[in-house]
């Protein structure tokens, strides 16, 4: 992730780890079925990141975060990310195009990595959310084709960045803790 506080990365990591679990899971909602072994896969390599990092998490806590004396803007940024998500999906739910509902999420996670990068000082969290934006934007033309929920292709790539993202901050990070 690339920045000067080591308990923000880790934990950062760890949350990747614990999302892209969620995201495997949802997107065993109506996957081909030839995908059900590879999202377990994906769900437990999230939680064992989730774990591992968040071992770590503990075992430095008392280092300093980017977020001391900015906690609260921390949770402005998550409380609008939820209210976003939400109407958004009440509103697809609403006209009946609940199908999408994973699809608009997605996007707003995406989305509220700008300012998280900012806030976190770690301006790799921007590149991650160009990155997953682009893909979601890549996948609106298939997803259209299709006519099941949009979980089984969002989730999977959604799963996939976070999962990479976990790894590259957990790999790293390790070896500075360990040292």
């Amino acid at each position: 992730m690339a920045t000067e506080y080591l308990r923000d990365e880790l934990f950062t990591g760890a949350w990747f780890g614990l999302m892209t679990m969620v995201w495997f899971g949802w997107a065993q909602e109506a996957p081909p079925k030839r995908w059900a072994l590879w999202l377990g896969v994906g769900s437990i390599l999230g939680v064992l990141i989730s774990v591992g990092l968040g071992i770590m998490v503990w075992r430095t806590w008392e280092s300093p975060s980017a977020l001391e004396g900015r906690y609260h803007w921390f949770g402005v940024l998550v409380v609008g990310e939820v209210v976003a998500a939400g109407l958004g999906a009440r509103y697809l739910l609403r006209l009946h195009q609940g199908r999408w509902v994973a699809w608009w999420v997605a996007m707003v996670v995406a989305l509220h990595f700008l300012p998280l990068a900012a806030l976190l000082q770690a301006p790799m969290l921007s590149v991650l959310g160009v990155v997953q934006m682009i893909g979601l934007l890549v996948l609106l033309p298939v997803s259209r084709r299709q006519k099941g929920p949009t979980s089984a292709l969002v989730g999977v790539w959604m799963g996939c960045t976070l999962l990479t993202s976990g790894l590259a901050i957990g790999v790293p990070a390790f070896s500075t803790v360990m040292a």
